[in-house]
């Protein structure tokens, strides 16, 4: 049988095979390039041709390396035909035009750099027209290389191992060409814009085909079964990122020039690691991913830190946000790539949180200069929440285990050198706390930062899982520990905190209960509260007295919002405990655990429901039944029991029992043995009474003016003991003082002059008597003298009244001490706007404290006195400053010296005692002791129960008698103490007494 002959060739065949024949015989450049243009004109359909075509052309690139106009005009016209032949399928012909591609970008990139280097100050024609012709080529490459890549996207992921390799030598010859042209763009006159808009282009393309690619292929890499598949598209996707990478550098340090570069580089990276997740942790270093992000932050800030120190103008918020903004996008885009990569992160979790403590610490360095609020208000707005954000994709982590994020808040709240703000590679310093350090030593430039750090997750109580904010819960006592140190002391009390969305600034203290009462409300009904009542417990009687109100503030937010009833359960249990520490010893030691258990208890009642007040009467004059009643009672009210909170019935009844008690000790004043007052304290009643008047909650009309002539009975037996009980008299009278200036109505009594007779002698004229003692006097003396004002005063040298006045104003006035000498100015204030005296100068002595010169001390002034005088009452009128000024903030620092040496003194004498205790512990007492007087307490408990269902069922029990209900309580009290010297190993106390 006859084969059937081959078909004719057709004409464009003949055509080819001509123009194919001349080109290679041709020596002639232009030529060959006359003779390539004519091939694109061709309409050539049968695959292999346009494949042996592509690769011809791939033969005839010209890839020598000289400044030649005609060799890019070749070059550009073998683009121009090989680009026509992607307007079809390009499967066919796939190998060809990737090898023409690579040999294309190799040559661009050699040539870029030759021609740039060779056009520096050069005049000559010839060499611009070959720039421009050359630049021609470059956006041509650019333009067709991703158009490849978009023909590549079209196409299944290549499977053949020599398609794989042309494949990712192509994609990484393009992306060097591409990251060159992005370098060099500066350079580029003319076509700078075009060739950085077209690497974009290539840029965008191969994002594009790898996020094509992983949606083509399952990405279940598993490096013992290795796929060539899953390993080429790892392998494309790690160059991609690598150069995306080191582009969003560039711009980043580019100064702004770079924006469009910036954005599609980072957003780039962040997209293809969230497409592959976990499988490019395999191939490549993501921590480095995420640590030049976290460079790029810190060393914004730090390059803003060293460009703002040696302003001596304000920020405006403009040139703080233009700062800002970028490193808010570093930072979003590192949380981004932590959310997914967090064991990796956790590798540099350091590195991570020490940009966080920076960006904190900045805002409140910032803060503190006046011309950098609105910076200080930018950062707060824009950096810090992505900040917490940034350490919460951390913790909030599935992947990492719970002792990695215990690791990770333990360095946190741990003492960081300021060396470790120091990079290793030393390519930026951390010039934002050049002044700071100026004023804190070492790591306590970073205490502030911490704080707010620990605040911050506080409040992001609800967004963090349990196990995190378990651990945040048992590091509270920290945040008590670091509010010792005289720097954050001064800060936490005078530094503004500038709050969200521009809507003002909160003081930083209250910034801090704010953070504890949320972070109370997050963990109140799981687990972990456990952990925080036992924090409220321990420290409820914290020796610093501003850790002491912060956590009272947060008993009375407890007490506050807490049911009915464990608010009532609450305030027994102290009421209990206060009356087992009674004694009438105690009373007046403001030191004393009856004292501050008495402050702490009207701190809770003054923010409670008003019931709560009645319940802590009622348990103290309980039928009367302890005979430290009074003890307890007086202790509260000089603490600022509130009366007013008490219902009707029973408020009446507590202002009667303190007027009455008072003025049957006035009646038995005078009688000798009444300075005995039986068990109790000498003068109960005036104490109780002083300090019910001083919180403005008691008023009593005293027509007899009994008052006053105990005062002047109290001054003459002060005078006229030699005794130990002189002291007591001396209480007594600065008391009294204190009452008579609450009572204005006394003033106008004409047994007054002799009263004021009577203290100027005992104040001014008397030798004898120390000063010390009569220093305890002198603040009640003060206020008792602002009400001289009242008074009607003959204003001559012969009135004693007037002259005894002024006396005694002298004497105030001289104080030199601080607490004294504001008392004195302010009684003086008070005096000098309601008297009628026109002589006010009498008043004022000479050596007056506020005449002296601040400097030295010595040099005295009238007219200086007069001029701190008027400032002193202008601040005294004045709105209180959101900003403290420099001296104040030192002057808060010294104090919080002084309080951290007393804290410290407190703990070493408590572990000396714990010392002494544990020694003790050996002595026990007998076993038959301690169960005796648990037999007690049990018969005691049903004798009470017996009385208490006799009186609920109204039986008759008049023949039970007060004596017996009296007895009972002595006993009450008696075992009480017993046993509570039996579980703490201390002496046997009965009723107070030692």
């Amino acid at each position: 049988m006859e084969r059937n002959p081959p078909p004719p060739p057709s004409p464009w065949e003949n055509q080819l095979r001509s123009l194919l024949h001349s080109i290679k015989v041709s020596d002639v450049v232009e030529t060959r390039t006359q003779l390539i243009s004519q091939l694109g004109e061709l309409d050539v359909t049968d695959g292999s041709e346009r494949a042996s075509i592509l690769e011809f052309l791939t033969t005839s690139w010209e890839d020598f390396t000289c400044l030649d106009v005609s060799q890019c005009m070749l070059n550009k016209t073998i683009l121009q035909v090989a680009t026509t032949y992607l307007e079809s399928d390009v499967s066919i012909c796939l190998t060809q035009l990737l090898a023409l591609g690579t040999k294309a970008s190799i040559w661009s990139r050699k040539h870029m750099k030759m021609t740039l280097m060779s056009t520096i100050d050069s005049q000559d024609s010839q060499e611009e027209e070959h720039y421009c012709l050359f630049f021609q080529v470059l956006l041509n490459m650019l333009s067709h290389s991703a158009s490849v890549l978009r023909a590549l996207e079209r196409l299944p992921v290549s499977t053949g191992k020599e398609l794989m390799s042309l494949v990712e030598t192509f994609i990484m010859e393009l992306l060097n060409l591409t990251k060159d042209s992005i370098l060099e763009v500066k350079k580029i006159l003319t076509f700078g814009p075009e060739v950085l808009k077209a690497s974009q282009v290539v840029l965008d393309a191969v994002i594009s085909l790898c996020k094509a690619y992983c949606n083509d292929v399952k990405l279940d890499y598993d490096a013992t079964t290795e796929k060539d598949d899953v390993n080429h598209i790892i392998t494309i996707t790690k160059c991609a990122v690598e150069t995306l990478v080191n582009l969003g550098v560039v711009a980043a340090n580019d100064g702004g020039d770079l924006v469009t570069v910036l954005n599609l580089s980072w957003k780039g990276v962040v997209t293809l690691l969230q497409l592959y997740k976990g499988t490019l942790s395999v191939k490549m270093n993501i921590s480095e991913v995420i640590m030049s992000l976290i460079s790029l932050a810190t060393g914004s800030l730090s390059c803003a830190g060293k460009t703002w120190s040696t302003l001596m103008e304000p920020v405006s918020m403009a040139d703080a946000r233009r700062i800002f903004i970028p490193v808010k996008f570093y930072l979003i885009n590192a949380a981004r790539i932590i959310s997914h990569y967090p064991s990796q992160a956790f590798s540099i979790f350091k590195d991570i949180t020490l940009c966080i403590l920076i960006i904190l610490s900045f805002r409140i360095f910032l803060g503190e200069k006046e011309i950098f609020k609105s910076a200080s208000e930018a950062l707060t707005e824009l950096l810090e929440p992505t900040a917490i954000h940034l350490l919460n994709s951390l913790l909030n982590s599935a992947q990492l285990e719970h002792n990695h994020k215990c690791q990770i808040l333990d360095w946190l709240f741990s003492d960081i050198p300021i060396s470790n703000f120091a990079p290793k590679d030393g390519k930026w310093t951390p010039e934002i706390f050049s002044s700071a350090c100026d004023l804190m030593n070492g790591s306590n430039t970073l205490l502030l930062g911490q704080l707010s750090l620990f605040v911050n997750l506080l409040r992001s109580g609800p967004d963090l899982e349990d196990g995190v904010t378990l651990e945040i819960a048992k590091k509270l006592n920290w945040l008590l520990d670091i509010l010792i140190e005289e720097n954050v002391y001064s800060s936490i009390l005078s530094f503004p905190v500038p709050l969200l969305h521009n809507s003002g600034h909160q003081n930083m203290y209250s910034s801090v209960i704010h953070a504890l009462k949320t972070f109370m409300l997050v963990v109140s009904s799981t687990s972990i509260w456990r952990v925080v009542e036992s924090f409220l417990l321990e420290n409820f009687f914290h020796p610093h007295h501003l850790c002491w109100e912060i956590i009272m503030e947060l008993w009375c937010f407890l007490i506050r919002h807490a049911e009915s009833d464990t608010g009532n359960d609450i305030i027994i249990k102290l009421c209990t405990i206060l009356k087992t520490t009674a004694s009438w010893e105690s009373v007046l030691n403001p030191d004393s655990v009856l004292r501050k258990l008495a402050k702490s208890i009207c701190m809770i009642l003054k923010n409670g429901s008003p019931s709560l007040a009645d319940t802590v009467f009622n348990f103290i004059f309980n039928s009367n039944l302890s005979k430290l009643s009074s003890a307890m009672y007086i202790a509260l009210l000089i603490e600022g029991f509130p009366l007013n909170f008490l219902s009707d019935k029973v408020r009446s009844l507590a202002k009667k029992r303190l007027v009455t008690d008072y003025f049957c000790f006035l009646d038995a004043f005078d009688d000798e043995s009444s300075s005995k007052y039986g068990d109790g304290m000498f003068g109960a009643p005036v104490f109780a009474l002083s300090a019910a008047l001083q919180s403005l909650q008691v008023s009593i009309s005293d027509t007899e003016m009994k008052t006053i002539k105990l005062l002047t009975s109290m001054v003459h037996k002060y005078n006229n003991t030699r005794d130990n009980s002189k002291d007591r008299y001396l209480k007594l009278v600065s008391e009294t003082l204190g009452i008579i200036s609450g009572m204005k109505h006394l003033y106008l009594s004409d047994e007054m002059e002799k009263l004021i007779l009577e203290l100027r002698n005992l104040f001014t004229l008397n030798p004898s008597v120390p000063n010390t003692e009569l220093t305890k006097c002198k603040p009640n003396l003060a206020a008792f003298v602002a009400g001289l004002g009242d008074i009607e005063f003959e204003e001559s040298d012969h009135n004693s009244k007037f002259s005894a006045s002024w006396e005694l104003f002298h004497m105030l006035l001289q104080e030199r001490h601080w607490a004294l000498a504001h008392l004195a100015i302010t009684a003086f204030g008070y005096f000098s706007a309601r008297t009628s005296c026109k002589e006010l100068w009498r008043f004022v002595p000479e050596d007056a404290a506020l005449s002296f010169d601040c400097e030295f001390g010595k040099d005295t002034d009238e007219e200086r006195f007069m001029s701190e005088f008027k400032v002193f009452l202008d601040k005294e009128a004045a709105d209180v400053k959101t900003t403290p000024s420099e001296n104040e903030v030192a002057l808060l620092v010294k104090e919080g010296l002084v309080l951290k040496q007393m804290v410290e003194k407190i703990l070493i004498d408590a572990m000396e005692v714990d010392e002494i205790r544990r020694v003790d512990k050996k002595r026990k007492f007998p076993e038959g002791i301690s169960e005796g007087v648990s037999l007690l307490q049990n018969g005691l408990r049903a004798i009470a129960n017996g009385i208490s269902l006799w009186k609920q069922n109204r039986l008759d029990y008049s023949d039970v008698n007060g004596e017996f209900l009296t007895k009972f309580s002595q006993l009450e009290d008696a075992v009480e103490h017993m046993a509570a010297a039996i579980e703490y190993g201390g002496p046997v106390v009965v009723g107070g007494q030692g």
